[in-house]
């Protein structure tokens, strides 16, 4: 899978994940910051995208202070879930 089918993937199930129906994968950049400007995701939503990692890829994320950032961007979650899936 390349990087870019990541990202698409990601938009995907973040979408879904999340409820964000009034959304497309086009609506997001992959820069776009997740929390906050951007995407506005909030900590509920920080939660279920550490369950998404660990049930899509299985990724376990040690601590909230890694989560920070691999979760900055869709490319910074693309890059991390690239190097440290096992699914």
């Amino acid at each position: 899978m390349t990087m870019e089918e990541l990202i698409e993937e990601l938009k995907l199930e973040i979408i879904k994940t999340l409820n964000l129906e009034e959304m497309s994968p086009e609506d997001i950049s992959p820069d776009d910051n997740i929390f906050g400007e951007g995407l506005g995701l909030d900590s509920i939503d920080a939660l279920e995208l550490i369950v998404l990692m660990e049930k899509k890829y299985g990724i376990k994320l040690k601590d909230a202070s890694e989560g920070k950032a691999i979760f900055q961007s869709i490319r910074t979650m693309a890059e991390y879930v690239s190097k440290n899936r096992t699914k």
